[in-house]
């Protein structure tokens, strides 16, 4: 059973369930689950990250692809 087809079976199921306590266990494991973690950044964190976009402002970075190549180059030498 896929993923889609199991979310699916589940819906349907808990659409036939009336005993409230029962739909709010599954309601607290659902949340459990889906809850979003807030980060929290120290200033030093901060600080590198808005140095890190105003260095990509001034186009003082390298793309992965660039990268790449260049430590293919590095790593054959020698």
């Amino acid at each position: 059973m896929t993923a889609i087809e199991l979310k699916k079976l589940l819906v349907h199921r808990i659409a036939e369930i009336n005993d409230i306590s029962f739909l709010k266990a599954i309601k607290t494991i659902l949340d459990s689950k889906t809850e979003t973690e807030v980060l929290v950044l120290s200033a030093e964190q901060k600080a590198e990250i808005l140095k890190s976009k105003n260095e990509i402002e001034k186009g003082l970075f390298i793309d992965q692809e660039k990268l790449d190549k260049e430590i293919s180059k590095w790593a054959s030498v020698g």
